[in-house]
């Protein structure tokens, strides 16, 4: 065997220095050209128009437009986009990514807004958006299920649906939003968390073999719909995860009640202890349908309703029989802390709420235009900015009051004005939403995410976690997770699923 000696001037760490500068050289041009390679197979396997490549030949990156996304978050270096349209096409991209070549980012329609819109976690990953997987495979209204990929938005499917039995969960999100990524990153719909929709994942691996995990249709064999199955539940494994590309999901669609009426209850912040602790006691004994929702003035200001107080929208549905007994009962109960604003509504919010509860988010734009100025597709662009701080907090008038005092701190450290809206999940907890509306200059932006910060550490201290992160706050993860011995665990699982770090690289890891 013949042994190759290194010569290099000087001596020592100097010498080292030399040689380990080379050898750095080198291996990240070998990357480079791996890379560039990769992208390359990606252009060829979903069509060269289909494809951004914004590195050279060796990797080096080359100049390209910038990436601006509403929050005005840090814009990561992107070594390409790739828009695939078939699941077949995700897979051959996954291969030709695969073993340290590269390292992908999925988005579905890339309107994370607020929380980072398209952008990677890290730097140096390119970004895989999967809207252009766009169809509706499957519909079932009898038996309440369909399966969608990630380019179909919650007002296709809610189009779909009208007139018939069932609805879809929607959220207060632009109608264009995707289902599925905002499934998967536990967003909140106006009947449940939309998480608990999710029936089954067709998931492409690190290594590009397809997989289902849930319950999944078959054809000419209707079995239960049932998400657990036997054995381990392996779907949960691919919400908020970097185990894996969502390429379809099978969504749960809830019945359509036969009647439905939304109570809109104002209460002052003087009696705002008690006014909560008698909506939990409403919802606990089952008076309340969907997810109860609560504005506060800075929210509703900020999203283009009535400011002053507070407003709780109440959902009450079931047999026509049942609306009016309930309403009664909750009218009577109501006279002491509430006053209702009778008739039909009359702010954009309250018309808005009032049909998402029925499974129609056709003013949810609306809504964003009134906020932003802007319509879905040009949210991103130079326009006001917006974030979100999403914390749960327990359902109780005490807790609200201190997560409210919270953000006046916030507003008294930072001069941002934060607002507040309530959505409770249940009798114990409440999806409490911070938007963080701002102006996109140097001064403005800098204030606002100052105050972004400022919450995250202020409600972590408080014991009030948030369950979804933005991308500059991914971070995070460790110090807000209870047992290391579980963050060890899934990164276990993230070695063993995808030893070269191939799928969205710091995404909730």
């Amino acid at each position: 065997m013949t042994r190759r000696r290194f010569t290099t001037r000087g001596t020592g760490s100097e010498a080292f220095m030399t040689l380990s500068t080379a050898l750095s050289g080198h291996h990240r041009e070998r990357d480079g050209k791996a890379l560039r390679a990769a992208l390359d197979a990606a252009a060829r396997i979903v069509g060269a128009d289909r494809v951004e490549i914004r590195i050279g030949d060796r990797g080096e990156p080359v100049p390209a437009a910038p990436r601006p996304n509403v929050g005005e978050f840090r814009s990561r270096h992107v070594t390409g986009v790739i828009s695939p349209r078939t699941v077949d096409e995700v897979r051959g991209v996954v291969r030709a990514f695969g073993r340290g070549a590269g390292r992908l980012h999925p988005v579905s329609t890339g309107r994370n807004w607020g929380l980072g819109s398209s952008e990677p976690a890290q730097d140096d990953a390119a970004v895989l958006h999967l809207g252009g997987l766009d169809r509706v495979r499957g519909l079932d209204v009898a038996r309440g299920w369909a399966v969608v990929e990630p380019g179909v938005t919650q007002g296709r499917l809610a189009g779909l649906l009208a007139g018939t039995e069932r609805v879809v969960n929607v959220t207060a999100a632009s109608a264009h939003t995707s289902i599925v990524g905002n499934a998967l990153d536990r967003g909140v719909g106006l009947r449940r968390q939309r998480v608990d929709d999710v029936l089954g994942l067709e998931v492409v691996l690190p290594d590009g073999g397809l997989v289902h995990v849930g319950w999944w249709p078959e054809p000419g064999r209707p079995t239960p719909v049932y998400a657990h199955g036997l054995g381990p539940s392996l779907a949960p494994l691919f919400v908020q995860s970097n185990l894996g590309v969502v390429t379809a999901a099978a969504i749960q669609l809830p019945p359509r009640p036969q009647a439905q009426r939304v109570l809109r209850l104002d209460f002052p912040k003087d009696v705002l202890t008690r006014a909560i602790d008698e909506l939990r006691r409403w919802m606990a004994q089952g008076l309340i349908g969907g997810v109860l929702k609560v504005l506060d003035r800075t929210a509703a200001r900020i999203y283009g309703g009535a400011a002053g107080g507070f407003r709780a929208h109440v959902c009450v549905e079931g047999t026509p029989a049942a609306v009016d007994a309930l309403t009664a009962v909750l009218r009577a109960e109501a006279a002491e802390l509430f006053t209702e604003e009778e008739g039909a509504p009359t702010d954009l919010i309250s018309r808005t709420v009032a049909k998402l509860y029925a499974g129609d988010p056709t003013n949810n734009d609306d809504i964003l235009a009134a906020t932003l100025g802007r319509p879905a597709d040009e949210v991103d662009k130079l326009g006001e900015g917006w974030l979100f701080f999403l914390p749960l907090v327990p359902f109780t008038g005490a807790d609200i009051g201190h997560a409210l005092g919270l953000l006046d701190r916030v507003s008294a450290e930072t001069g941002v004005r934060c607002g507040a809206t309530l959505n409770a999940l249940g009798p114990d907890l409440v999806d409490f939403v911070v938007p963080i509306k701002f102006h996109r200059s140097p001064e403005g932006t800098a204030r606002a995410h100052r105050a972004l910060d400022l919450a995250y550490g202020l409600f972590a201290d408080a014991g009030y976690l948030p369950y979804r992160l933005d991308v500059d706050h991914f971070g995070w993860i460790d110090r807000l997770s209870p047992d290391p011995a579980a963050r060890a665990l899934a990164r276990r699982l993230k070695t063993a699923l995808d030893p070269h770090g191939t799928i969205a690289p710091g995404r909730y890891a």
